[in-house]
């Protein structure tokens, strides 16, 4: 079944700005969701780093754990299953997870708020293969934050101000095999916390969006597309104008026997960055939901509470 969204082509981005804005924008309106393609991630690079967390979640839990470092509050390397936990929910998520995020010198107006990304000895090039891919998700957020701003009417380089140094992360994810007998969830329903999401798509299926009208609605592209959906942050500073669409992953009984992998990029903005409403997306008929501006790492500070990750 094909994706509900468009699909639109970053290859038209440079000779056709306003239009592929347009199209971008107008398929994030109705859906929350819009699929990518022709897009700049090296899809050689995409299989390697798949590869090499295969082989990271593989490894014994006594390994893998040494990576683990709850202070950290989920930002950088390992967390085990059942931590996290969706906003309003009693069922942690039956996943595990490794977070890839932004190295900063540690003289960095920033550097207080990132931490370094761990290097998994056990495996060879781990951290160059996945800083490099961090590095190439973090590219193609900016320019999809550029089509968005123009889309909303702001200057093209709106994003890049406030987001340029974004606190970003790049997960990993493995779903383990789930046996009959235990109540859990791949991925609970739940809406992203960050601007934009770009998720790899078409290695595996499970993924689903709710509709409008309340129906959950199964995503499957090709394995070449990008994923893009917003954020809370982004339907936050947009007064609700750009939905943050709720969706999960699910299995189905045989899906379930088996694991999944998926790589999402979460594109975060600037940590001192005040959020405060767009008076564009403003009116008589859609007033203002938050009248009260915050700093976007304190909003992800709360939010990191709500799932259990701090």
């Amino acid at each position: 079944m094909p994706a509900p969204f468009a699909i639109v082509s970053l290859a038209s981005q440079e000779k056709e700005t306003d239009l592929f804005a347009q199209q971008l924008g107008e398929s994030l309106l109705q859906w929350g969701f819009c699929g990518i393609s022709d897009h700049s991630i090296d899809s050689d690079l995409i299989d390697e780093v798949m590869r090499i967390f295969k082989e990271f979640f593989a490894l014994p839990e006594t390994i893998k754990t040494r990576y683990y470092d709850s202070s950290l509050k989920g930002a950088r390397g390992y967390t085990p299953t059942r931590v996290e936990t969706p906003k309003n929910s009693s069922h942690p998520d039956f996943k595990e997870f490794w977070h890839v995020g932004r190295e900063l010198n540690k003289d960095h107006l920033f550097a207080k708020w990132m931490h370094q990304n761990f290097e998994v000895t056990e495996i060879e090039m781990f951290k160059e293969k996945t800083n490099t891919l961090f590095e190439q998700f973090d590219d193609l957020g900016q320019i999809l934050l550029s089509a968005i701003a123009v889309f909303l009417n702001l200057a093209p380089h709106y994003f890049s101000t406030h987001a340029g140094f974004g606190n970003s992360i790049m997960r990993a994810i493995h779903y383990p095999p789930i046996q009959l007998k235990e109540a859990a969830e791949r991925a609970g329903a739940h809406e992203d916390i960050n601007l934009i999401t770009l998720l790899l798509g078409g290695h595996q299926s499970g993924l689903e969006l709710l509709t409008k009208e309340g129906k959950w609605e199964k995503i499957q592209v090709e394995r070449d597309i990008i994923i893009c959906n917003i954020g809370d942050m982004l339907q936050r500073l947009t007064n609700h104008y750009l939905p943050s669409t709720t969706h999960r992953v699910s299995a189905s009984i045989a899906e379930a026997k088996t694991s999944r992998y998926s790589i999402p990029f979460f594109v975060h903005p600037n940590p001192d960055w005040r959020i405060q409403t767009l008076t564009s997306c403003i009116s008589d008929k859609y007033p203002n939901r938050y009248t009260e501006s915050i700093l976007a790492e304190d909003y992800l500070a709360l939010r990191l509470k709500e799932i259990k990750l701090a």
